[in-house]
């Protein structure tokens, strides 16, 4: 294994610098991704709720009960890193490292290390769930290009990877406007696969990173 993909191995094993993954979070213009805590979980649970959210998310309606396990299998996961992003017009007063604001949740991002031959490589997504509080502010633009630009710097991440529904065209629009390329279709699932080297893309930086 070369230097950097150890690093990168190392990062996902769960520290660096004695900092747990989970504890990161990182401030943009308008955007702010926190780790995703056990006080974020009802209110994402009341967004799976919605119908439209789970036909996009291609997930099925969870208990809340059910929803604390996913969050604790997601904390856990080492090939994962999810943050809740937060909308910075909508934060009671003055963003407070560890506080969780939920008052300014606004939807998720996620980045995953699935793919066993290299660790480098990850699939990202995202999810806006609060359309009416956050239309025409490009939050999850913001969010998207904030989280790769964390993973590039945290995981050493090369290639970046999105899977969407051929149906989703704004998410479609989205991730080409920002430097993504077809690169397959499946007929079965009725979704496209996006890819990106890092070096291609329009990262945000400087960009604010930090831990609780």
């Amino acid at each position: 294994m070369e230097a950097a993909e150890a690093a990168a191995a190392a990062a996902v094993d769960g520290e660096e610098g004695g900092v747990s993954k989970r504890s990161w979070y990182a401030v943009g213009e308008r955007a702010v991704l926190v780790p995703y805590l056990r006080e974020h979980v009802p209110r994402y649970h009341e967004w799976m709720q919605d119908p439209a959210l789970l036909e996009a998310t291609a997930s099925e309606p969870l208990s809340l009960d059910q929803e604390f396990d996913v969050h604790r299998s997601w904390t856990l996961d080492p090939l994962k890193h999810t943050f809740i992003v937060l909308d910075k017009e909508l934060i009671d007063g003055e963003f407070v490292v560890g506080n969780p604001h939920t008052e300014a949740m606004v939807g998720d991002v996620n980045i995953y290390m699935n793919d066993p031959d290299d660790l480098r490589l990850a699939e990202i997504e995202i999810m806006i769930a609060e359309h009416k509080r956050c239309r025409g502010k490009g939050l999850g633009q913001e969010a998207i290009l904030i989280m790769m630009a964390f993973a590039v710097e945290k995981y050493g991440i090369h290639t970046f990877r999105a899977k969407i529904s051929e149906s989703n065209m704004a998410s479609l629009k989205l991730f080409r406007k920002l430097g993504f390329k077809d690169a397959s279709y499946s007929a079965v699932f009725k979704e496209v696969t996006l890819d990106a080297p890092a070096a291609s893309l329009p990262l945000i930086s400087p960009l604010t990173i930090g831990s609780w």
